[in-house]
């Protein structure tokens, strides 16, 4: 591998792009931006990144050739306080799998289940 981060882009599979949208935003409390694919065979919503930062970048993605479901890869989302997003994952009409739970040295994760039935993390120090 070159000298780069090893995860270079994610899409989280959804099947109602808007719906998928509103959840993001209200959890993570932050807004997603349209994002045209080149292929034209895809609908994007890109999550807010900084390539001159550390991470990698990503968007939810409506495509005949992802599926949304449990049991492949978590993406984490970094938070200050993971149990802050916890506590807007209900309202946002997903479930929260596994509230925040301490991690050690790497500090404390919460699991949760999308409006399309992904799963993902969420990561803080606190």
């Amino acid at each position: 591998m070159s000298k780069m981060n090893p995860v270079g882009w994610f899409d989280i599979f959804v099947n109602d792009l808007d719906r998928a949208t509103a959840f993001y935003q209200t959890v993570l409390g932050a807004k997603l931006e349209v994002m045209v694919d080149p292929t034209g065979e895809s609908q994007m919503m890109s999550f807010p990144s900084d390539m001159s930062v550390y991470g990698a970048g990503g968007a939810l993605t409506k495509a005949a050739h992802g599926k949304p479901g449990v049991g492949g890869t978590i993406i984490y989302f970094m938070a200050q306080d993971c149990a802050v997003e916890q506590a807007r994952v209900a309202d946002a009409g997903g479930v929260v799998i596994r509230p925040k739970f301490s991690i050690g040295d790497f500090g404390f994760v919460t699991l949760i289940q999308d409006t399309e039935g992904n799963i993902f993390g969420l990561n803080s120090m606190v």
